[in-house]
């Protein structure tokens, strides 16, 4: 388990839609599933859906008087990073997660937590409308022209901490784009964007994960704020809903988080 300063993971991507606060929130309960303290912080004050998924699972474990895996949220408002590092200080004191979920567009706070990842979670969905945020193809070859300026910042972060990493002690920050609603009937999209992120890839250095699909689940459990892991509370389920926690598992275990990836699953939470 880490005993210095809390592992930091950044859901981060300047386009909405993408599926950053259901990543999020099944990242921070699939963590606590493993006995990690964790601690979650909403960026986006105006939306608040991670803020108000944990809200909601902590009113179901008061309902039904159960204790439910999950963990520390908060939002936090403003625009000032120093202000923001000073609630981390104070509300993560001890954790082994720092989560962040971050508004879908560019935002003072969001590429300030992004450059101090620790893992960068870009989730996408799969279109080269997505894909565009992180680059830009050529129309005819489909081969990747040129860096977004997000992936210019990134790409800037972690030079930068490489130059530091061992003067500071920090670790490397490890970037993981995230393919979610992988629509499987279109192949010769599938495969351009295969290709396009196989090349970007190789220039600015991230890793590409598989996600979570398009699933109505993810949108039903939201008002109890239950998720996949939850198995003994949500009732008997289809060959669908297995096959999605399969995938949270996937996703997780692509992380390569210290700490959660050798930790054994609760049986409560297994299949």
């Amino acid at each position: 388990m880490p005993t210095a300063a809390p592992h930091r993971i950044v859901c981060a991507n300047e386009k909405g839609g993408t599926g950053k606060s259901t990543t999020a929130v099944h990242i921070a309960v699939a963590l606590a599933y493993r006995g990690a303290k964790v601690v979650a912080f909403d960026l986006d004050a105006r939306q608040r859906t991670l803020h108000r998924y944990l809200e909601n699972r902590a009113e179901t474990e008061r309902r039904r008087g159960v204790t439910l895996p999950g963990g520390i949220s908060a939002v936090h408002d403003g625009a000032d990073p120093a202000a923001l590092e000073d609630r981390v200080a104070e509300l993560a004191r001890g954790a082994d997660f720092v989560i962040f979920d971050t508004p879908g567009r560019d935002d003072p706070l969001a590429r300030h937590v992004a450059t101090e990842a620790d893992t960068l979670v870009t989730p996408m969905n799969d279109s080269f409308v997505d894909f565009d945020l992180i680059g830009q193809v050529d129309a005819e070859t489909f081969k990747v022209r040129k860096l977004s300026f997000y992936a210019e910042l990134i790409w800037e972060a972690r030079k930068q901490r490489a130059m530091t990493q061992l003067r500071d002690g920090r670790r490397a920050m490890d970037w993981v784009v995230v393919r979610n609603r992988v629509q499987h009937v279109d192949a010769r999209n599938q495969r351009r964007i295969d290709l396009a992120l196989g090349e970007l890839s190789k220039r600015v250095g991230f890793r590409v994960s598989s996600g979570l699909s398009e699933r109505v689940i993810y949108r039903e459990l939201f008002p109890s704020g239950l998720t996949l892991l939850d198995k003994g509370h949500l009732g008997e389920l289809g060959t669908s809903h297995l096959v999605a926690r399969q995938e949270l598992r996937t996703l997780v275990a692509n992380l390569n988080l210290p700490f959660a990836a050798s930790a054994p699953v609760p049986a409560s939470a297994a299949a």
